[in-house]
């Protein structure tokens, strides 16, 4: 075998065998190179591997060395990690309560000029807004009764609902009878409420509302208190918005009850309440009654 010939078969031999340890790249110039054995993309300058963005271990299929640095954001603009935060929320401020204040309030001092307006919160998020809107116009104050259910799908309401200085409570998850479930049901039902509310603002919120009652019976104030309510907000006007009366009814019903230290129950997600909201606020102002939150007529 001539020299030549047996050059040709040593450099023939060394490149199979750098291509099966994977020492070579191919693709065209100019292209982004891939590793010849796996196909996978190799580390290239000033490129990111789209697995890159959605699997944080990865690391250009290059061994347990660092992943590649992203590019470099522009100025003023931050980076995903620093949108992110892992910073609990800060719990709204609770307006102390007066000493003897009852375990369930229906009412509050008669010899005051405020009122409360409560809502239960649930329902098409816009009327929500729309509500929230028509309230903060007049300087009203309102105390929303949540169900963790409308938060599960609506969570931005919970921070809309503080944000303009209003109170959150809480009215169940699923607003089922719970006077007529078994302890530890009742028990669930107030609790994932509570929990809902606490992840999204801090706090599991001071009151508590029965669903389908207005009153809560012994059994459901017991397991209340067992996840942490220390009140029950009750009502003793009920204009019942939600048979969706006319505006005009509605304003009716509420101004010829209404009196001072009275509890009001609403209802989000209905457009008569909407509607009516601005002439009853307009009403309790001839009638020197102000509407604050349910803490702030206890206070």
């Amino acid at each position: 075998m001539t020299a030549d010939r047996r050059t040709v078969l040593r450099t023939a031999a060394q490149l199979a065998a750098l291509t099966a340890a994977g020492g070579l790249l191919t693709g065209c110039a100019g292209g982004t190179p891939r590793r010849a054995d796996t196909g996978t993309l190799a580390a290239h300058p000033g490129t990111v591997d789209p697995q890159q963005t959605t699997d944080p271990a990865w690391n250009g299929g290059e061994g347990p060395e660092s992943p590649a640095p992203a590019e470099p954001q522009p100025t003023g603009q931050p980076t995903a990690a620093a949108t992110q935060s892992s910073t609990p929320p800060t719990p709204p401020a609770l307006t102390p309560l007066a000493a003897g204040t009852p375990y369930e309030v229906v009412y509050g001092p008669r010899t005051g000029k405020n009122v409360a307006l409560t809502f239960h919160g649930s329902g098409d998020p816009r009327l929500a807004t729309a509500l929230l809107e028509a309230a903060e116009q007049r300087g009203a104050k309102l105390t929303v009764m949540v169900v963790g259910s409308w938060l599960d799908q609506q969570p931005q309401m919970a921070r809309r609902i503080l944000d303009g200085g209003h109170e959150l409570g809480n009215h169940t998850q699923n607003h089922l009878n719970i006077s007529a479930m078994p302890p530890d049901q009742a028990r669930a039902e107030i609790a994932q409420c509570a929990d809902r509310l606490q992840k999204l603002t801090g706090s599991i919120g001071r009151w508590f509302r029965p669903s389908a009652a207005q009153f809560a019976t012994q059994m459901v104030r017991d397991q209340a208190k067992a996840v942490g309510y220390e009140h029950v907000l009750s009502f003793d006007v009920d204009p019942r918005d939600y048979n969706d009366p006319t505006a005009a009814e509605l304003q009716r019903r509420v101004l010829s009850t209404v009196r001072g230290g009275s509890v009001v129950a609403l209802h989000m997600g209905h457009q008569c309440t909407i509607d009516a909201l601005p002439a009853i606020l307009d009403g309790l102002a001839k009638a020197g009654l102000k509407p604050v939150t349910a803490s702030q007529l206890c206070a």
